[in-house]
């Protein structure tokens, strides 16, 4: 197999025929021995049954549906793991990443490129979408240990041997963006300009990237914990300086010191805020500790097609 495209599919109905055709026609131009893989994470609309009936025409086109859905990530991870091209490449169907871009990331992978990042020069999202986007990006590249491109989601193309680097790493907080890059290999990056979804809602609400921001930052980031130690030692320090100076006015001048209960308050508030705070912290990262413990399969598949 030459190349493999890996498509996640979650309510994805309207758009799928579109995505088919310019994603077979832009496959076409690389190669007849390719295959693309829809994983269906669960759809609650017609998305399923389209794609069968787009399977039945075409034995080249390969489903997976889960049982329910597991996410984003997951069914990434799912796509990959059934991905048998020696290119692969992972993209979303909503058409806001051009599938026609995939001849260019292919060009860039024969030259030697075994990660090709496709990097958003500019966007057609919503106001929020484009600020709080771009923060996220500095954010973690600010944090993270791993060097992650900015700018850069979940439309790439990856040389069979980091699929097979990336497979081995099965913990469930995936950042699979950040996964990628923190493999190495040789990368490169192509630019394009994102545009708007064809057609439907999406499927990432605030509450979603919200969650993936922060499987991004506490899985390539130990830095929020030293944050929280520093931020504890700054408060310690500021306490007992606070303590020093009221002992200090007590005996220096007593008859100035007013009794009351607003400085107590506020110095309770301020060591119970960075007290919630640095709890917080570890908790999100013994959540994590405590879910891989669990060992659960990161998906659960109820349904092939065209897969043996």
């Amino acid at each position: 197999m030459q190349i493999s495209i890996v498509a996640p599919v979650f309510n994805e109905e309207e758009n799928l025929p579109a995505f088919y055709k310019r994603a077979k026609k832009t496959l076409l131009e690389i190669s007849p021995s390719h295959e693309i893989i829809f994983v269906d994470d669960g759809s609650r609309d017609g998305s399923l049954a389209l794609l069968k009936k787009i399977a039945r025409k075409d034995k080249k086109v390969k489903i997976i549906s889960f049982s329910r859905n597991f996410g984003h990530q997951a069914a990434i991870t799912c796509g990959l793991d059934a991905a048998q091209g020696q290119a692969v490449v992972t993209i979303d169907t909503d058409l806001q990443d051009p599938p026609e871009l995939i001849l260019e990331m292919y060009k860039a992978w024969e030259k030697g490129a075994q990660i090709v990042f496709a990097r958003r020069r500019a966007r057609k999202d919503r106001f929020f979408k484009r600020v709080s986007a771009r923060l996220f990006y500095r954010l973690i590249d600010s944090l993270s240990e791993t060097d992650i491109p900015l700018d850069t989601g979940d439309f790439r193309l990856m040389d069979q041997r980091v699929v097979e680097a990336v497979r081995q790493m099965r913990e469930h907080s995936r950042f699979i963006r950040g996964m990628a890059s923190w493999v190495g290999f040789r990368q490169a990056t192509v630019e394009f300009d994102r545009d708007k979804r064809i057609a439907g809602k999406t499927n990432y609400p605030f509450r979603k990237m919200w969650k993936l921001a922060l499987d991004g930052i506490f899985s390539f980031s130990h830095k929020p914990l030293k944050v929280a130690s520093w931020l504890g030692i700054l408060t310690t320090v500021g306490g007992f300086v606070y303590a020093g100076f009221a002992i200090w006015e007590k005996l220096v001048h007593p008859d100035r010191v007013v009794q009351g209960w607003a400085s107590l308050i506020v110095l309770i508030l301020i060591m119970s805020g960075a007290q919630l705070i640095i709890l917080g912290v570890i908790g999100e990262y013994l959540a994590r500790v405590y879910t891989e413990n669990q060992n659960r399969p990161l998906y659960i598949v109820s349904e092939k097609v065209n897969i043996k």
